[in-house]
């Protein structure tokens, strides 16, 4: 049997390299109606601009049903049809490499070599807790997701920079919010004698207001990098101040001094002028123009700069039909008391006074929260509903309903445990000796082909980002995780709900079940992956 991970990326690679030089044609098939009979398609119309108005020639077809290569999946058929080329894969055989080797297909695929260093530098995080708004607390959560997926692919990631208010670190913790603590403060010495040279020389004798060490003109570096660049063309000027100067060297200390890097096993000391360390600058659409400050002061006082700065810019966060100044704290608070409230209703009791229930009951409250601030795609406006519902396991795009699916999952495995030991089941057998041919309900295939297979393509996406792009700005896929689990959610619900997993305890039934009870592990394994890259653990119970 061939090995190695089986790759949609691969796959459909060596299905457009069969049709011959030009563009991609093929895509791959996700909704359940089309699964039925197909899993890739080339459009006819595609083909006819590729081939004419003939039909694609013989010994093309044959090259795509005979395709085969590192991670090509196993092709059945191919064959024209009315809407185009039509191809299906060896379903058994698919399941077989995919389910054989499971842990595969819950992680990215690595970078083949060593990545840029990466400093994510959230400027909210400067902010106390108490007056960090909906916006900011969006800027914070994407970048801590970003950071979670960059190293999932080995990328070396710094954070900047360190939460040194106590109450924000608290903060920071109940958010499951990984971000480092107050370290030792970077000397400013140099960049303070820069600073007041530059501003010595270009306004001599100005008279500054308390707490300014001096205004460092701008205008010079905006016009050199050009409007092309993205900086407002408004920019002239900095006021700079001890706590700027202090952000500013500790962005280059974390430029110029790098742990040991893991992927080499070297320490890693990065040419700032050289492609090898981008920082990355995760700002709300509010502090955007402080930070072209920053940006280009950190330029002006600074020789060594990194020559790549990107940033990557949150959209607005708006609150349907709630005040406009709710703060990051009081929003947490609401969805806690939501959850507590919607699990009194359900279980009865007070159960926010068990300590088992209140960390359950924290985990769901972040679920909702990180669910609602990365589902819309970072650079779009956001528009937060307020409502009870919010936090229900009814509603199916929900965080709180992809944490009911995980726990619905461990309880499926407690109880085929619970019914082994009691001698109803056997031990769950070896893997290579399941027989997959007997998985044959779409909804398996649907779970297969739309979550597992696909699932490493997708964090390597996540963690994806336009470094060398021109222009100052840089978008990030960070949506993708949280569509991706409320979609594999909606699948799995569909499937659970319809089909008897656990079925009676007779030995010609168990070959079934143990094909699906391993098809299921591998969701979990997955599920639990995605919620991994959002900080969120799983959750046995609701």
């Amino acid at each position: 049997m061939a090995t190695g991970r089986l790759g949609l990326g691969e796959t459909l690679g060596a299905l457009n390299a069969a049709l011959g030089q030009g563009g991609p044609l093929w895509f791959k098939e996700t909704r359940a109606r089309h699964l039925r009979a197909r899993d890739f398609l080339a459009p006819r119309r595609a083909l006819q601009a590729r081939f004419g108005d003939q039909q694609v020639p013989e010994p093309v077809v044959t090259a795509v049903a005979g395709l085969q290569g590192p991670g090509v999946a196993p092709v059945l058929r191919c064959a024209p049809t009315p809407a185009g080329l039509a191809l299906q894969l060896r379903r058994p055989a698919v399941f077989e490499r995919v389910l054989s080797s499971v842990a595969a297909y819950a992680a990215p695929a690595a970078y083949a070599a060593p990545g840029p260093h990466v400093v994510l530098h959230c400027a909210a995080l400067r902010s106390a807790p108490c007056t960090l708004r909906l916006s900011q607390l969006r800027a914070v959560l994407v970048a801590d997701h970003l950071a979670r997926a960059l190293r999932a692919r080995g990328v070396t990631v710094r954070l900047v920079p360190a939460a040194r208010d106590p109450h924000m670190r608290t903060f920071l913790q109940q958010l499951r919010v990984e971000w480092p603590a107050a370290s030792k403060r970077a000397a400013t010495e140099a960049m303070r004698s820069r600073a007041l040279a530059e501003h010595t020389s270009a306004h001599d004798g100005e008279v500054l207001p308390p707490g300014i060490l001096g205004r460092v003109c701008l205008k010079e570096l905006v016009e050199k990098q050009g409007r092309s660049a993205g900086y407002d063309p408004n920019l002239d000027s900095c006021l700079v101040t001890e706590d700027l100067l202090s952000l500013l060297a500790e962005l280059q200390e974390a430029v110029q001094n790098w742990p040991e890097d893991s992927s080499s096993g070297v320490a890693g000391t990065p040419d700032p002028g050289t492609d090898s360390c981008i920082v990355v600058h995760v700002v709300s659409c509010e502090e955007e123009f402080q930070q072209q400050k920053l940006d280009l002061l950190w330029c002006k006082l600074d020789d060594q700069a990194p020559l790549r700065q990107k940033h990557l810019v949150c959209g607005p966060v708006k609150v349907a039909g709630g005040p406009g100044t709710l703060t990051a704290p009081e929003y947490y608070e609401l969805r806690l008391a939501q959850v507590c409230k919607a699990s009194a209703l359900k279980h009865g009791g007070d159960l926010a006074q068990d300590p088992a229930w209140t960390e359950i009951f924290g985990i769901l409250s972040v679920a909702t929260i990180k669910f609602e601030m990365l589902s819309t795609a970072p650079q779009s406006q956001l528009l937060l509903t307020l409502a009870d519902s919010s936090v229900s396991t009814k509603g199916t795009k929900s965080g709180t309903f992809v944490m009911y699916n995980c726990a619905r999952l461990a309880t499926l495995f407690e109880s085929y445990n619970h019914s082994m030991e009691q001698g109803l089941y056997p031990t769950f057998p070896p893997v290579s000796s399941l027989d997959f041919s007997l998985l044959q309900d779409e909804g398996e295939w649907l779970l297969l082909f739309n979550s597992i297979l696909p699932f490493p393509d997708m964090l390597s996406q996540t963690a994806a980002l336009a470094y060398t792009a021109p222009g100052l700005h840089i978008t990030a896929h960070t949506e993708m995780v949280c569509k991706f689990l409320v979609q594999l959610s909606m699948d799995f619900s569909s499937y659970y709900n319809r089909v008897h997993i656990l079925g009676e305890p007779r030995p010609h039934l168990f070959g079934q079940m143990f094909a699906r009870l391993q098809l299921l592990r591998a969701v979990r394994e997955v599920l639990h992956a995605g919620l991994a890259m959002l900080g969120l653990p799983p959750l046995n119970r609701i």
